[in-house]
């Protein structure tokens, strides 16, 4: 009650004065040069991070770190070992601690693009920095945007340093795209944070309902902009708007799916902790969603999901957004089909270097990638891989994945780091993109190398790891982290053939269920503690 009522008391300030101060005689976290216009969302209430103190963790050096890092083992293959360790260096290196006053209640990962931090690149940055959370807290990156929630639930996509927010709420290129509680359940499928998860959950849903409120056509589909959804110059909307600051009237595809998406993810974390009764309305839009997707936004002539203009037709631009659908189970398996079979198609997404971002048969395809013109994103390569792994199309999803793997590691022994973007037709940086960028990069030399490459994936709540074993070599991880505690190593022997079932020494201090595959064969292993071969 005492928290409750502390928490209210500073709502009610804001509404009086227009500013949300941290703490009396602290920086304002909003400078707001405009009238307060703030309706109150309660679930803000229970947001502990707008009031939390900041916390400042210094990381350890990376000689150190190389003793805690899971470890991978692929013999013969020391160049990508060697990049592996570089992505963590670059990584490390891009640790940030709160400037006073700004708000910032946590050291980060930066973005590593402009000293800002940014909503979706946090988000995939997480998904290969969750790996080492034994060495450092990286997941505590997102508790700044908890922090900078404004009392209606809006969260701003970028951040500056000092705290002050880049875009006014209500600028169509505000926010988006709204991944974080993709990202925080991913990690808690790896760590089973329970804690954590009772912590951001009210938060989550109140920037739920915030997109819902002010970012929905009368219909209930969402809009967004070239930079709302994260792709800047992707060509979608109509002549005369802009592709980049402009909502173009338009009913945004991926929008729509990744709010299908989370809606659904939100009800899951709701199941976990005994409160998705509050948000049970979540479902009924999130069934509305993909009606509507399914009835409007597909095309049946071409077997791809497209935005829909004012006037109710399609836009024709096939972009890498449309396989957010593999997360959002609107189509049925025909339909899915037909979808991933674009990835196979070499006029449009199957090229030398895959997944161009843009279609190679648009007419603003450009071959050295320009952005989102047919650049390669470490970022909407993994949600690929990702999702057609969920759906099943494992081949194909590591078929990807080796490609891209593969580029990324050649332009790494050709310049030595690592590219905001590639490019979709060589092995090389995409047209003038950052160097040094780990950031999202960080992707294909760590996650995609443990989970594509290698082929470990881990859900603690399910008590599972899952491994592929395709390389015949001697390979496999030490100090895979699983749960709050539990430490893995997994070792698979030399093999004359994919086929030739795999000879396993697992160490591992908890007990766990080990799902091993090998060519067309699958076994069961019921793994207890200690060190075992099986």
């Amino acid at each position: 009650m005492i928290k409750h009522l502390l928490l209210t008391g500073c709502l009610g300030m804001l509404a009086f004065t227009g500013l949300h101060a941290q703490t009396e005689g602290e920086t304002a976290k909003y400078r707001l040069p405009y009238k307060n216009t703030y309706v109150k969302e309660p679930l803000v209430t229970e947001n502990e991070y707008r009031i939390a103190k900041p916390q400042t963790m210094e990381p350890k050096s990376f000689e150190e770190a190389r003793q805690i890092l899971p470890n991978p083992i692929w013999a013969g293959h020391d160049k990508e070992i060697e990049m592996y360790w570089k992505a963590w260096e670059i990584a490390i290196g891009n640790i940030r601690a709160p400037q006073p006053g700004s708000g910032f209640v946590s050291s980060y990962l930066d973005t590593a693009y402009n000293g800002n931090i940014f909503m979706w690149d946090s988000s995939f940055i997480l998904m290969f920095a969750r790996y080492g959370t034994r060495f450092f807290p990286f997941q505590q990156t997102l508790d700044n945007f908890y922090a900078k929630q404004h009392p209606d639930g809006f969260i701003c996509r970028e951040i500056k340093a000092d705290g002050a927010d880049c875009f006014e709420r209500y600028d169509p290129v505000s926010t988006g795209p709204n991944l974080m509680p993709w990202c925080e359940m991913v990690y808690y499928h790896q760590f089973g944070d329970t804690e954590r998860l009772h912590k951001i959950f009210p938060v989550l849903c109140a920037y739920y309902k915030w997109l819902k409120l002010n970012r929905t056509w009368r219909n209930g589909t969402y809009w967004s902009s070239g930079w709302g959804t994260g792709m800047d110059n992707m060509p979608r909307v109509p002549e005369d708007y802009s592709p980049i600051y402009s909502h173009g009237h338009m009913v945004w595809l991926d929008t729509n799916l990744q709010q299908l998406f989370t809606a659904n993810l939100l009800l899951e974390m709701g199941f976990y902790l005994e409160r998705w009764q509050e948000i049970e309305e979540f479902e009924d839009e999130a069934k509305m969603l993909g009606r509507y997707v399914r009835e409007n936004l597909w095309d049946e002539k071409t077997g791809f999901l497209y935005d829909q203009y004012a006037d109710g037709s399609l836009c024709t631009t096939k972009g890498i957004g449309a396989f957010w659908a593999l997360f959002a189970d609107v189509l049925d398996k025909p339909q899915t089909d037909r979808l991933v079979k674009e990835l196979e198609n070499p006029a449009t997404f199957k090229r030398p270097s895959r997944v161009p971002s843009l279609s190679a048969d648009h007419p603003k395809y450009k071959e050295n990638g320009r952005y989102w013109q047919g650049g390669v994103w470490p970022g909407t390569n993994y949600m690929v891989m990702l999702g057609l792994n969920r759906k099943g199309y494992r081949e194909l999803a590591r078929e990807i994945a080796l490609n891209h793997y593969a580029q990324v590691l050649e332009v790494y022994k050709n310049t030595g780091t690592f590219w905001e973007y590639y490019s979709p037709e060589k092995a090389e940086p995409g047209f003038m993109a950052r160097k040094n960028f780990v950031g999202w990069a960080g992707l294909p030399p760590i996650a995609e190398f443990i989970e594509f490459i290698i082929g470990i994936r881990g859900d603690y709540m399910e008590r599972r790891i899952e491994w592929d074993v395709s390389l015949t070599e001697a390979n496999g991880i030490e100090r895979y982290p699983f749960g709050p505690d539990g430490m893995i190593t997994l070792k698979a022997a030399p093999r004359r053939s994919v086929n030739e079932q795999p000879r396993i020494t697992v160490e591992s201090n908890i007990d766990f269920e080990l799902v091993v595959r090998y060519g067309k064969q699958e076994k069961r292993i019921a793994v207890i503690s200690g060190k075992h071969t099986y």
